[in-house]
Parts: structure tokens; sequence; C-alpha cells
């Protein structure tokens, strides 16, 4: 058994040293590989690599290919039965990959499994176990009904919120920021859907590995420690803004759009343009 810790970087340079030295106690006795898509990073992210990670496979690019695309080739590259996917600004605790890949072993039907996610002050990162985001359930969230209604599962269905974030759950996706991906998995549907520049392909991903039989799992006995955002998508806020939008946009026409009216789809389209407008105008004024 051997895993593949799979990393796409831009310019996060400062959290990507955290992240490497992490690794090995987070894995424990399980050999791995470590692999690092660099997407033309100007910050010496590359160099920080070639002089203190020797031992990391990096593959660089000659421009930002996106995340989805970069992390692709990452996923490609590597030769483990199970593939991490890690975010630069992630550290792991001890212990932590080696936990997931123990509960895959004792259950060969869990095709993904993500950690407990914190953030710098320890508090949850509740992005890190989600429902499905139909309308209902992204409208809920945008508008903050599910902050303040947590434990009505009417308004919770994205993020789980009436779920004990202590208590170990099969849901249906986790996140990006740090997923284990069984290899089979990957033989039977594919890559990740390189529509998505960056944003919700975890969440594709997910939601195409239950429609092929396989269980995704929450896991919280694994703690991994997120920043968030600094991972890359801050050195191109405007970019990052945009595609985040337009990633929850097209999940929505892909899975969902077919069980809706074209009048609701219509509202609904014009609902995340003025939202991305909106988050556009307020990142100018505050810069």
């Amino acid at each position: 058994m051997r895993a593949s810790i799979c990393i796409v970087n831009l310019n996060a340079k400062k959290h990507l040293d955290s992240c490497l030295n992490s690794l090995e106690s987070a894995m424990g006795n399980i050999p791995f590989e470590t692999i690092v898509v660099d997407n033309n990073s100007y910050d010496g992210s590359v160099k920080l690599i070639e002089k203190k990670y020797t031992e990391v496979i990096c593959i660089k690019n000659g421009r930002n290919e996106g995340y989805t695309r970069a992390m692709n080739m990452a996923l490609l590259k590597a030769k483990g039965d199970y593939r991490i996917l890690l975010n630069p600004d992630a550290t792991c605790e001890e212990g932590s990959l080696s936990k997931i890949i123990q509960v895959m072993e004792s259950d060969l039907s869990i095709g993904i499994c993500g950690p407990k996610v914190v953030n710098e002050d320890g508090s949850f990162q509740k992005s890190c176990r989600r429902g499905i985001p139909r309308p209902q359930a992204v409208f809920s969230y945008f508008l903050g009904l599910a902050n303040r209604y947590p434990t009505d599962e009417r308004f919770t269905g994205y993020q789980l919120n009436h779920l004990d974030e202590d208590e170990t759950n099969e849901v249906d996706a986790v996140s990006g920021s740090c997923s284990v991906i069984r290899e089979k998995l990957i033989n039977d549907i594919g890559l990740l859907d390189e529509r998505y520049f960056a944003y919700q392909e975890d969440s594709d991903y997910c939601f195409r590995a239950k429609e092929n039989g396989w269980k995704i799992l929450y896991y919280p006995k694994s703690i991994i420690n997120h920043i968030g955002g600094a991972g890359g998508a801050g050195s191109i806020p405007f970019l990052a803004i945009f595609e985040w939008h337009r990633s929850y946009y097209r999940l929505f026409r892909k899975h969902f759009a077919q069980d809706y009216n074209p009048l609701f789809n219509l509202f609904y389209s014009i609902v995340m343009l003025g939202k991305l407008i909106f988050a556009q105008g307020k990142h100018l004024l505050v810069r």
C-alpha cells in the first residue's frame, strides 16, 4: 500500500513550507510520494522545493492552469493506491492522514474520505463536509439562515450544520482542501472535471462517485489545519471571486437544472449573476 500526496500551488510559499514539513508525521509508517504542481508562482515556491524538499516531485507549469487541470496533472503522475488531495495552506496533525487510510482500508466501499478541518484559531471549518447544494440549501447558506438555525434541517442542507462536528458520518461531499481518494475510484469514474477552473470540482467529483455506488465519509478523528483562501486564490482575488460564483452556477446546471422549470432556472441565473456583481463591487470598494 502506498499513497500519493497531490498539491497544487500558486504563490503560497510561506504556507507550503509548513505543509510539506508536516507530511511525514501525518503519514506515519505508510510509504508515500509527494507531487506539487506549481502554477507559475512568482514568490520562490519552486526554489523552496528544489532546495529543501528534493524528494518532492515538482511539475512546473508555464502559466496558471487553474486548480482542477493542475490537480489532474498530479493525479495522472501519481502511483499510490490512495491519492491525497491537499491544499498548500493546510498543515496535517500527527497521524492525520494515516488514520484516514486506515479507516478506508477497513471498508472498501469508501471511495473518498475527508478529515475534520479547523481554522487557525481551532474553530470548525464548516465547508469540509457537505450535503447536496440544491437551491433551497444554497440560498439558506448565502442568506445566513443555516447559521441562524443550525439545528433546522430545512436550512442546513449544504454544510450539514445540524450534524455533530465530532461524529463520523457518511455525507454527500467533502472538501478538496484535504480529501483522500481511492485509486480504484479514479479508475472507475475518471479524473476531475476540468470545466471547473477552481472551486466545486470537489463537490462535483463526490456526486459522481456516489452516483457510481461509492461512499463519501467525513472522519473527524483525523484533523487538518487549514488557513483557507491562502493557497493561491488570494494572489488573484478578482479571478477567484469570478470562478467561485461560476463554479456554483456550473454545478447547478450540470446536476440540478433539469429538475426545475426554465423560469426558475432563469431566476437562479439572475440571482447568481447579481451576487457576483455585488461581490466584485464590494471587493473593489474594500481595496
